[in-house]
């Protein structure tokens, strides 16, 4: 049976066909902002069949969109959902998984995945910055949220319409406003995750890989050279959770008879 992995975040569909080898295959992002999400989502998914794999976060209006589609395509869509952990290889610190976003307990997956041996430093840069530590037992000792460059700039504009919600370089000190907009947007992002990576360090004794994905990644990557790119690893992570074939109640919804 085919399978095929969707990432629902609040900007963007991903989408991946799960090779027979278990890797991901032709992956796909859709924009699902104005009106021709589904049509876009539609071509997309023309010879899609099987089974779907689905981790969502957005909103139920868009999970609605979603499920019209594959329910005329798919034989079973299963929704996946986080859960205290994945056995020995990853233990969620939340005292009730269900409030972790599913986007960040797959990312977590994947990334011990990537790096089985390791201490990781999971940051995803979409509408949000979401940044998670992972010891090398796979323990996860928490994270935090904060907005993303792109929300900062789209939230000043709000308040202060004449400033620009995008364009500008980044540089150290702007000589105008554009420049220094989108300085001060990156620049808040890039320390937040120095100062992760430090605190990371001194609370574990050891340094922390730095592991970037979403979206919003590239802009950061030249100022963090040590850092790894993987971006689609939210779609790595639904992969593993799809090749174990879960059918717990406590880490799947199953919204298609299977």
């Amino acid at each position: 049976m085919s399978r095929w992995l969707f990432d629902l975040g609040n900007t963007r569909l991903k989408i991946a066909r799960l090779g027979d080898d278990g890797q991901l295959l032709d992956v796909n992002a859709i924009a699902h902002a104005g009106q021709d999400f589904a049509d876009a989502l539609a071509r997309s998914l023309d010879d899609a069949h099987g089974h779907a794999y689905v981790a969502s976060v957005a909103s139920a209006a868009l999970n609605q969109q979603l499920r019209e589609q594959l329910i005329q395509r798919f034989k079973c869509i299963s929704m996946a959902r986080s859960s205290a952990g994945w056995g020995s290889t990853l233990r969620i610190a939340y005292p009730d998984p269900a409030r972790l976003g599913v986007d960040r307990f797959l990312a977590m997956l994947g990334a011990r995945m990537l790096c089985s041996q390791d201490a990781v430093l999971v940051v995803g840069i979409g509408t949000a910055v979401t940044v998670d530590l992972v010891d090398a037992d796979g323990r996860h000792h928490g994270g935090l949220i904060a907005p993303s460059p792109a929300l900062m700039r789209q939230s000043l504009q709000q308040a202060a319409a004449q400033l620009p919600a995008s364009g500008g370089e980044p540089r150290p000190f702007a000589d105008n406003t554009a420049d220094g907009l989108a300085s001060g947007a990156l620049f808040s992002t890039i320390g937040l995750i120095e100062r992760c990576q430090r605190q990371a360090s001194e609370l574990l004794q050891q340094p922390a890989r730095l592991i970037l994905h979403g979206g919003g990644a590239p802009p950061l990557w030249s100022f963090l050279p040590a850092s790894q790119h993987a971006p689609s690893l939210v779609l790595e992570g639904l992969a593993v959770w799809a090749r174990a074939g879960l059918s717990s109640a406590a880490a799947t919804d199953r919204i298609a008879a299977c």
